[in-house]
């Protein structure tokens, strides 16, 4: 009786959250009833939140003054009656002991007494039942770009109902209602009566890593994983190796890290790697590596004899090395195998193949090279020699059965693409109208280019990457849906792991809240506010986010 009144007064008086999207419902979009508003019990979400913080701000919220407290020793997080999943899914259990630590575990307050007296004693709310509706709930599996993310929460005395389709939606819904959940100042936890409907607004929603300019220790990697589910992320695309380091350990060629790495310690095992990758599917995160090809290369060659192609300086070889050599049939037996490889090990369907920023040099100086590109007719187009070599490359990946993703260069340079391949642009100068062609052309597109977190300014630079509005190029509707989603991408030259998590958070933030919430949410005074709540609970959560300008967190004490 209990729980349908409390139902019933959440249906009585509720209020529209302003500048979020009207109700969508989880099944197919069929609008939610309105019903008749009070405006006594109900008032927008930041009048009524002590700590008005959600981030990224969902795409429907209605949130009501009345309270319920929540007591940690009795509050549970279960399975609700109906789902398809229960307690044999080990990707739930292990989010709800990690949610309940993430609301009760970093409390201002250890030795919580009694309230003061006179102090009302709010209604309870004793659980938080979640309900997967698909037959299929994802338990174990690993997410990919068409998982559903949606998920429906009430939260009502005395139990609280999360309704997704998959495992990966309740993951993002779990998320949500942690940060409903605040501590007030006598060390209660509270809840205000809600209802949220919420699904991402782009499917993919990236953060690169690079782990070859500065190696990063396994657990700064698992830490940014953390923070990038706190965001609402779903893909690591992880830039593993690069000119400068070869810390992937491969099983079949395992000479290019013992060579090609910067020490024999600085190595991701085929154990780490399984890690990550596992660390990641628990949170609902995609692990997409990249294996750039064929310029930055130069760890490679340190391992793999004859790979790159040799300098010449008129008729003598320099001794130094350009791209990979495309002209070697060995070239390609080597890829075929080492692809093989990487195809097993990332269980993704999609590999990031690089192809950007190839200097032809080199092999403008290889007198071998120039003879092949006269027995090809390439001419002195050495844009053709790229296009062939990716060619082939490409070739290889789909006989895996993987698809690919590139940089904007392979594209531009006219190699033959697969339908489905994804092209990331990255180039900032005029990538609107690249987005245009690509998209125009067909391919699926990713937005990187405004989003390169490396370049750092005096300032509140979050603000530029929040004003992005991805869409805002020329293009037909169909366009515009192959858009995707985007990337915030952290190159390492000059980051390590003493200053990765502050440079990337809360910067990294906006991004998240741009490719998830709704195209009207662009108040920079209501995501300050919200965006400076959620820094500070990211540090509680063990977050080092950099400020994002004066000010302080409530958890913050003297000693």
């Amino acid at each position: 009786m209990g729980r349908a009144m409390g139902l019933a007064g959440l249906l009585l008086g509720l209020f529209l959250v302003p500048a979020v999207l009207v109700s969508t419902s989880l099944r197919r979009g069929a609008p939610l009833a309105e019903p008749e508003l009070d405006a006594v019990d109900w008032e927008p979400a930041s009048g009524a939140v002590p700590e008005d913080s959600l981030w990224p701000l969902p795409q429907w919220v209605r949130t009501s003054q009345r309270q319920l407290q929540l007591s940690p020793g009795r509050f549970q997080l279960v399975h609700g009656a109906g789902s398809s999943a229960g307690p044999a899914c080990g990707l739930l259990q292990d989010a709800f002991r990690r949610y309940y630590e993430y609301m009760f575990g970093q409390s201002r307050r250890r030795q919580r007494g009694r309230r003061q007296f006179g102090a009302r004693a709010e209604p309870q709310l004793s659980q938080l039942q979640v309900v997967i509706e698909s037959p299929e709930p994802g338990c174990h599996s690993y997410p990919h770009l068409g998982s559903s993310e949606a998920y429906h929460l009430t939260v009502t005395e005395p139990v609280a109902v999360l309704k997704a389709d998959e495992v990966w939606g309740a993951l993002r819904g779990l998320e949500t209602f942690s940060q409903l959940v605040h501590e007030d100042d006598y060390g209660s936890f509270l809840v205000n009566e809600s209802e949220i409907d919420d699904f991402p607004r782009f499917a993919h929603r990236g953060i690169l890593l690079d782990t070859s300019r500065h190696y990063l220790p396994l657990k700064s990697i698992l830490t940014n994983l953390d923070a990038m589910a706190f965001n609402k992320f779903n893909v690591l695309h992880w830039h593993i190796v690069d000119d400068q380091s070869f810390p992937y350990q491969s099983i079949y060629f395992p000479e290019l890290s013992d060579k090609g790495a910067y020490s024999y310690n600085h190595i991701y095992t085929p154990t780490d790697v399984h890690l990550v990758i596992e660390y990641a599917r628990l949170r609902g995160i995609r692990v997409i590596p990249e294996f750039d090809t064929p310029g930055h290369t130069q760890s490679w060659g340190k391992g793999q004899k004859d790979l790159l192609t040799p300098c010449y300086s008129g008729q003598q070889p320099t001794g130094s090395f350009g791209p990979v050599n495309p002209i070697l049939n060995t070239t390609y037996d080597f890829m075929t195998k080492f692809f093989k490889e990487i195809s097993s090990v990332f269980p993704d369907a999609y590999i990031h193949l690089g192809g950007d920023e190839v200097n032809f040099d080199c092999w403008k100086s290889n007198p071998e090279v120039k003879e092949f590109m006269k027995k090809q007719g390439f001419g002195i187009d050495y844009t053709k020699l790229e296009s062939y070599y990716v060619q082939k490359i490409l070739d290889i990946v789909s006989s895996y059965n993987k698809g690919y993703m590139v940089w904007q260069e392979v594209f531009d340079n006219k190699a033959q693409l697969k339908p489905d391949t994804v092209v990331e642009v990255w180039m900032a100068n005029n990538y609107a109208a690249e987005l245009s062609r690509v998209t125009g052309a067909g391919y699926t597109a990713i937005l990187a280019a405004p989003w390169y977190l490396d370049y750092i300014s005096y300032g509140q630079d979050w603000k530029k990457y929040y004003d992005v509005e991805p869409l805002h190029f020329l293009g037909s509707e169909k366009q515009k849906k192959l858009l995707i989603g985007g990337e915030a991408c952290l190159w390492g030259e000059f980051v390590d792991a003493t200053n990765l998590t502050p440079r990337l958070w809360p910067r990294a933030s906006a991004v998240g809240e741009r490719l998830w919430s709704s195209s009207n949410v662009t108040s920079l005074q209501d995501a300050y506010q919200r965006l400076t709540n959620h820094r500070c609970r990211m540090l509680r959560r063990g977050i080092a986010a950099e400020p994002v300008f004066v000010g302080y967190c409530a958890h913050e004490a003297r000693g």
